[in-house]
């Protein structure tokens, strides 16, 4: 079975109050979203930010790690994807949030693009809250369950962030994701970035920091 076997650390390595997972995009790596946390790490000086490679060599690159296949853009076959990872992913928040003695109520999960998928499907299916999500540039899968059986999802607070000029994941998916989790009982904030194409610029790495201090403060 495949797992999570490298992953980057940045800020209180020995006894962290709170844990954040930074999820990278497709054909990336944990060394790319890890550069968020010193700049978030000011605010959140009790905070350990760790950033794991995906746990799948990427299909379409040389180099870099996947959390699925994007060779088939069917949404089925994405889902398919997700679910497949979903359990690798939640193994390892599990056992990084013990490894400190920490509840999952003390992590986060920010994710951008695949990563962001990936965070928006398993925070709601993990068998405890945990204190938020941030996605950046990603979309929402498996939302039948969520409107059908709202219930039986936990419900952590979400922040969406995209730009409305993204090339590889359209806006409209930041707008579905939305609209679906209001509709399914979460607290959803955000917003949209004229001109800005798939990438984080300075206002939405500042709306990161700020909702990550609020959800631990």
């Amino acid at each position: 079975m495949n797992e999570i076997k490298n992953f980057y650390e940045f800020g209180n390595t020995t006894n962290p109050k709170n844990i954040v997972f930074l999820l990278h995009g497709l054909g990336s790596n944990g060394q790319d979203l890890i550069s968020l946390a010193p700049y978030w790490a000011q605010g959140l000086p009790d905070t350990l930010f760790i950033s794991p490679d995906a746990p799948f060599d990427c299909d379409m690159a040389p180099v870099g790690y996947q959390w699925f296949s994007l060779l088939s853009r069917d949404p089925e076959n994405i889902q398919a994807g997700i679910e497949i990872a979903f359990p690798i992913l939640t193994a390892f928040v599990k056992q990084q949030a013990e490894r400190f003695g920490l509840s999952l109520s003390k992590t986060a999960l920010v994710g951008f693009s695949q990563g962001s998928m990936m965070s928006l499907y398993t925070a709601p299916r993990l068998d405890e809250k945990i204190a938020g999500v941030v996605g950046y540039s990603g979309a929402l899968f498996g939302e039948e369950g969520l409107l059908q059986d709202p219930d039986e999802f936990e419900k952590p607070p979400i922040r969406l962030i995209h730009g409305q000029a993204d090339e590889v994941v359209s806006v409209s998916g930041y707008h579905n994701a939305r609209d679906v989790l209001t509709k399914a009982g979460f607290d959803v904030s955000g917003h949209t970035t004229p001109g800005l194409g798939h990438s984080i610029d300075e206002a939405g790495v500042q709306s990161g920091a700020q909702f990550l201090q609020d959800i631990f403060q």
